[in-house]
C-alpha cells in the first residue's frame, strides 16, 4: 500500500491531503497514556485544573457533542489547540453552526475538526464554515479525498468562509447578479 493509502484509512484529512493525526482521543488523560496530544470530551476536559489544561507539555483538545453548549470553551479559546466537532449523524447539522460562530464571531485561531459520519457531498460546506480538518471514516468519502475528487458548487447565496466579495454587490452573492 501506498503512504497516501495508509493515511487515508487513517482518515485525518486537510487541505494538503491526508496525514498522520498527532491525536489520541481518551475518555481521561490517564487513559491516553503518556500520548503528547489529547482530545477529550467536553466534561472530562471541564474537570480538568486549569494548570493541567494550559500550562504542560502535551497538546489537550476538546471534543464536543452537537448537543453540548461551546460557551465554556470562550474565555479560553487562545490557548485551545484544537476542537473537534461531533457528527454522529450526516443529517445532523448543528456542528457546521457552532464551526462557523468558533471561527467568524469568536475567531477562533486553533485547529476546528469535524469528526464522524462525514460524506463527500458535506466537505465542501465544512471547508466554509471554517474547518481545517476532518477525521473521515466513510469509505466512498476516503477514497474520493484520497483522489483529489472533491467537487464545490458553482456559485453560494449565503456569505461564507471561501465567499468573494465584490464591491457594489450584494454581501450573500457569490457573483454579482445580471
Amino acid at each position: 500500500m501506498t503512504e497516501t493509502t495508509e493515511q487515508a484509512k487513517e482518515g485525518l484529512w486537510g487541505r494538503e491531503g491526508f496525514r498522520e493525526d498527532p491525536y489520541v482521543t481518551a475518555e481521561s488523560l490517564e487513559d491516553a497514556g503518556d500520548a503528547a496530544a489529547v482530545i477529550l470530551p467536553l466534561a472530562a476536559w471541564l474537570a480538568l485544573p486549569e494548570d493541567v489544561r494550559f500550562d504542560t507539555n502535551r497538546k489537550i483538545g476538546v471534543s464536543i457533542a452537537p448537543g453540548e453548549k461551546i460557551d465554556p470553551l470562550l474565555p479560553s479559546l487562545d490557548r485551545i489547540p484544537l476542537i473537534a466537532l461531533q457528527f454522529p449523524a450526516f443529517n445532523d447539522g448543528r456542528s457546521y453552526s457552532k464551526a462557523e460562530l468558533l471561527k467568524s464571531q469568536h475567531n477562533f485561531k486553533g485547529e476546528l475538526r469535524a469528526v464522524g459520519d462525514v460524506l463527500i457531498d458535506q466537505v465542501a460546506y465544512m471547508l466554509r464554515t471554517g474547518f481545517d480538518t476532518l477525521k473521515v471514516a466513510h469509505a466512498v468519502t476516503l477514497s474520493r479525498l484520497a483522489a483529489h475528487n472533491l467537487h464545490d458548487a458553482p456559485v453560494y447565496y449565503q456569505p461564507g468562509r471561501g465567499s468573494h466579495t465584490v464591491p457594489g454587490a450584494y454581501s450573500w452573492r457569490r457573483i454579482p447578479g445580471a
